[in-house]
């Protein structure tokens, strides 16, 4: 076999040039092994070569000319090891000619080890997630991997304490660590082997090189990779402490006071909640006015409590099991508040307002047992808001949807990837959902090796482009990292994110349960760890960030507080008279209020009107020639007022209420032709595709970002209809 052939199958590139390479030189044959310099092309780095080439033969003049000689010196039929000659020496067309002595072989070997640390950069990047600490157990312990091994990309222990001189440009157009170095940075290999392990095998791991897209990667590898490493000031190291106290001290008081009730307590991923609350207040910081959650039962009422700010009185008097007088009970709630549901499965809203005067409207969706049913509900209620302010890209920064999610329902349950497989689609998107996946690596009873196929539980998301990053929830300072960064994401490019939360479920699916029963050596593991809080306060005094003596002052002020609020909640009382909407909602009427008696019919002359306009075509307008015969007879039915058909009389009913000004949305596949054909809301020009829907064209003017208008001749509400994908359930929502 030639050289040629042995590398085939290591580089798409040499695949590309093997023919033209075997056609120059058909004898090239030989027994010795492959030149040192080959390893480069050997594991994930031949994507990266295949893009530099793809990328040279398109322009040589846009990669570093480093790159530029080494194609052309293949082309020309060197062997791919022995095409690394330094730039200055190979003018283009020229045949490479072999130097001798120690200044050649110096020359080859620095720019061996610029290419092999660009590789070895790209490999932690593409795989560093595999290996990194994100189990708060240890129990998930994974090999070592080859590919982030230096010996394969030429370097030897020898080589980690020499400086490395990357090119000027030899970043190409790829940010972070590669475009530092490249900018005359000259640190050794072992500082940069450091700094890549903490950026990637840390208790952070992210997946984004599935983004087929450079610019979305650069962003990412901006925010993440960095030579000089950055810390957070002691004053947020001592807020994050107290956001975290809040949360952990929270589970620790129901579960004294009420330790036969259940709560699906958040117990071994207490630092969701600081991390929402820092993700909440950086979203409000780039222009988000909305925050819509869903979430499933565990933790709920942490976060109804720490988040959304329902007061804890409130929350404890739920939980003290009062008498309750049903009859007057029914008569203080008598309208659409009274839920009847349990605790942990009802919502709240809240408005909250910063000091330096920035607002935000905080709710959380009331939600079933059934885990992921809210999630297009909420999708949908954040498309709602943001048609109503305007429905145009700032209305996308304002409004954000924030989904909860247990490990085992994500990766289980199909409206989870129903839901994320709309959120592209035009009329469905919301300019991104911030998904938190509580991973608690259990599923009730079951093992993740038994609840999903894959890696992760949060692979759904390589399937729509959505970057994941996981992260170790006993370490806050990550968390609070990775969150506020999804947050960045969200609000920079508008679409989803995913957080993988790795923590553990302290006790069982409730906590009366005995999980000992299925999970034994889980079990005592999780009994043997000390808290998150107790974990990052000893990590706080051992940085000589705090004092014990400050530590224990604020976790003392959180219990203090929580003691003296279940003291209030003994005599306090519902002013409101509600179990969880904030406010009435304007224009909706309880079953005890009468609306006035409505006219339902319609002028005939109006009728008449929104007739024509459903059968007119504009001129110049292909329509199909079976179409131009059922909107002739629709006309003929309508000028008699004999023989209108259900469909007919469909669009008659919406077109009235566009123009009394109510917006009108129909939504699901194939609703703007209708499965039988017979609606044909959206027609199609047949020679441009050019569409045009007949009930925009009512009234004189038409404004899409104005979802209720004021009645008149010569305006109306927009009219939507939208096909969307083959969803049965999500779009629902």
């Amino acid at each position: 076999m030639t050289q040629w052939g042995k590398l085939a199958s290591a580089s798409r590139l040499l695949r590309r040039t093997i023919v033209q390479t075997n056609a120059s030189h058909p004898a090239r044959a030989f027994s010795s092994a492959p030149h040192p310099s080959e390893s480069f092309l050997s594991g994930t780095n031949n994507v990266y070569v295949d893009e530099m080439y793809k990328t040279w033969t398109q322009d040589p003049k846009s990669v570093h000319k480093s790159w530029d000689v080494y194609f052309r010196q293949v082309e020309q039929g060197a062997l791919p090891g022995e095409a690394f000659i330094p730039p200055p020496t190979v003018q283009p067309g020229v045949t490479p000619v072999a130097r001798s002595g120690a200044a050649a072989a110096s020359s080859s070997t620095d720019v061996n080890h610029a290419l092999g640390l660009s590789y070895l950069i790209r490999a932690y990047q593409s795989r560093g997630h595999e290996v990194a600490r994100l189990d708060p157990l240890g129990l998930d312990v994974r090999p070592p991997l080859p590919e982030l091994d230096i010996s394969m990309y030429g370097f030897t222990e020898a080589d980690l304490d020499k400086t490395i001189a990357i090119p000027k440009n030899f970043a190409s157009g790829v940010t972070g660590f590669l475009e530092e170095l490249s900018d005359g940075q000259n640190p050794t290999l072992r500082y940069i082997l450091q700094r890549l392990k903490e950026t990637y095998t840390s208790s952070i791991g992210v997946q984004y090189m599935h983004i087929a897209d450079r610019e979305k990667c650069n962003w990412i590898r901006t925010h993440l990779e960095s030579l000089v490493k950055k810390d957070e000031t002691k004053e947020k190291k001592m807020h994050i402490l107290e956001r975290l106290a809040f949360s952990v001290v929270f589970e620790r008081f129901l579960g004294n006071k009420y330790n036969t009730t259940k709560r699906f307590g958040l117990d071994g991923g207490e630092s969701l909640i600081p991390g929402l609350k820092y993700m909440i207040d950086r979203a409000t910081e780039l222009g988000m006015e909305h925050v819509v959650i869903g979430m499933p039962h565990r933790g709920r009422l942490n976060v109804l409590s720490n988040v959304i700010r329902k007061p804890i009185h409130q929350i404890f008097k739920e939980f003290q099991g009062t008498h309750v007088d049903m009859g007057k009970y029914s008569e203080e709630h008598a309208d659409w508040s009274n839920s009847g549901d349990v605790k942990y499965h009802l919502g709240t809203s809240f408005d909250r307002t910063y000091p330096d005067g920035r607002k935000v409207h905080l709710s959380l969706v009331a939600n079933p047992s059934h885990l992921e049913a809210v999630n297009p509900v909420v999708v949908g209620k954040c498309r709602a808001k943001q048609f109503y302010l305007g429905n145009d890209d700032d209305a996308d920064t304002k409004v954000m949807p924030l989904l909860l999610h247990g490990d085992a329902a994500f990766s289980g349950q199909g409206v989870v990837y129903e839901t994320m497989h709309l959120a592209e689609l035009e009329n469905y998107d919301t300019g991104g959902t911030v998904h938190v996946v509580v991973n608690n690596q259990i599923g009730f009873t079951t093992d993740p090796k038994n609840s999903r196929s894959s890696q992760y539980c949060s692979d759904v998301g390589k399937a729509m482009n959505v970057p994941i990053f996981h992260v170790n929830g006993d370490d806050p300072l990550a968390v609070v990292k990775v969150f506020e960064l999804a947050a960045e994401w969200r609000q920079k490019w508008r679409s989803d994110v995913i957080v993988n939360l790795t923590c553990y479920r302290k006790y069982g699916h409730n906590e009366i349960d005995n999980p000992f029963f299925t999970q034994p050596l889980m079990y005592k593991k999780i009994g043997s760890m000390p808290s998150v809080l107790d974990s990052y306060s000893e990590q706080l005094i051992a940085s000589n960030v705090a004092t014990k003596a400050e530590t224990d002052a604020i976790i003392q002020k959180v219990w203090d507080f929580y003691g003296e609020t279940f003291e209030e909640s003994k005599t306090w009382e519902d002013s409101k008279k509600s179990d969880w909407l904030a406010n009435k909602w304007e224009s909706f009427k309880s079953p005890t209020q009468q609306s006035r008696i409505r006219t339902t019919g319609m002028d005939l002359d109006k009728l008449r009107h929104i007739g024509e306009r459903l059968t007119a075509i504009p001129d110049g307008f292909q329509l199909n020639a079976q179409l131009k015969r059922i909107l002739a007879a629709k006309a003929q039915a309508i000028q008699s007022g004999e023989g209108l058909d259900w469909g007919t009389a469909e669009a008659l009913a919406w077109g009235g209420l566009l123009l009394e000004g109510n917006h009108v949305r129909i939504s699901g596949q194939d609703v703007e032709r209708g499965t039988f054909s017979h609606r044909h809301a959206v027609l199609h020009d047949q020679d441009t595709n050019q569409e045009y829907v007949p009930l925009n064209t009512l009234a004189k003017s038409v404004n899409p970002a104005t979802a209720v208008t004021t009645p008149g001749e010569h305006t109306q509400a927009p009219f939507v209809a939208s096909n969307s994908s083959l969803s049965e359930f999500a779009v629902l929502g």
